[in-house]
């Protein structure tokens, strides 16, 4: 199927750039010792937990919202998330100075609709196992004449999630380096496709992976197959921001060419990631953000590389389930 819109390319990732400066952080890239030491290799990683929001949803979603024409900014914007997206979205709104209504699924951690509302947006809860979220943000964008920002299915919100593949690329540079493996978590493939189309055009030969919770492996089926496959289910995995039923039709574009291998991750094994994540780095990762840094210590990334970036991708966790992971670790 497809949107009826062209992939971004590299220079629409730049273009992106420039929107964002001064209005994202420009997270840094840390190198660890200790993952280092226990894969052998020289691994770093994005902490996107330290962006605005607390995950990197709020790049994309500036990059799109900041583009929308004056006279359809008062009507505001509509979206639908799990959480991290919506708080993307209601920040920037808020900077902007437009409403906007959020679709979430009654299910999403507490905190997450709490942020949202606290960033002025309205929420708008469903049932993730028999609502149709796109339903229902179509229906509530016609109704209030608003701009539906999706959460990954848009050029404009790919080219702002790839600053990140962008960054880590520049300051791999500064140390003389080169990416040989990019991993990072992937739900619609928003992300991963952003980040594969600044990596790839600047180092061709890099592997990009799409890291996923069992169960949710969508990419890493589709990639084998060659089309978009579904997931059996709508929950089952604690991993909440990485629960979409398929990727994203543009998403896949990019991803099945410049991407192309997935890692598939246990909950329990993201338990131990998140665990390690707070032992090792002292940053405080969501399940969802730590599945690349799980498919690392797991050792799923494939043949051995000698420089390896992680990328967290959101730190949104309630208290419950940070405690949790880090019973269930043995931390």
């Amino acid at each position: 199927m497809s949107t009826g819109q062209h992939p971004p390319t590299a220079t629409d990732v730049d273009a992106a750039a420039a929107r964002l400066k001064g209005h994202a952080v420009r997270t840094p890239l840390l190198f660890s010792e200790a993952l280092s030491a226990r894969v052998g290799a020289r691994v770093f990683v994005k902490p996107e937990v330290l962006q605005r929001t607390g995950s990197f949803k709020f790049r994309g979603a500036y990059n799109r919202m900041v583009q929308i024409d004056a006279a359809c900014k008062a009507a505001g914007v509509v979206a639908c998330s799990s959480g991290n997206h919506a708080q993307g979205v209601a920040a920037a709104a808020r900077l902007l100075g437009m409403p906007a209504v959020i679709v979430m699924p009654s299910d999403a951690p507490e905190m997450k609709k709490a942020r949202t509302r606290a960033l002025g947006a309205e929420v708008v809860e469903y049932d993730r196992a028999t609502g149709d979220r796109d339903a229902i943000a179509q229906s509530l964008a016609v109704g209030h004449g608003a701009t539906l920002v999706p959460p990954y299915d848009d050029p404009h919100v790919i080219a702002g999630q790839g600053t990140v593949g962008l960054e880590i690329c520049e300051d791999l540079a500064a140390l003389g380096l080169a990416p040989d493996l990019v991993a990072a978590p992937v739900s619609g493939g928003g992300l991963l496709a952003g980040i594969a189309l600044a990596v790839k055009s600047r180092h061709p030969q890099a592997r990009v992976v799409a890291c996923e919770p069992a169960g949710f492996d969508d990419h890493a089926r589709s990639f084998r197959s060659g089309v978009r496959e579904r997931n059996a289910q709508a929950t089952g995995s604690f991993c909440d921001a990485l629960l979409a039923p398929t990727p994203g039709a543009l998403t896949f574009e990019v991803t099945r060419s410049l991407a192309g291998e997935g890692a598939v991750v246990s909950d329990a094994e993201v338990a131990r990631a998140v665990a390690v994540a707070f032992q090792d780095l002292k940053l405080v990762v969501e399940p969802g953000g730590a599945v690349a840094l799980a498919a690392l210590l797991e050792g799923r990334l494939g043949p051995s590389v000698r420089t390896v970036v992680i990328v967290l991708s959101g730190g949104n966790v309630d208290a419950a389930t940070f405690t949790r992971c880090l019973a269930e670790a043995g931390a």
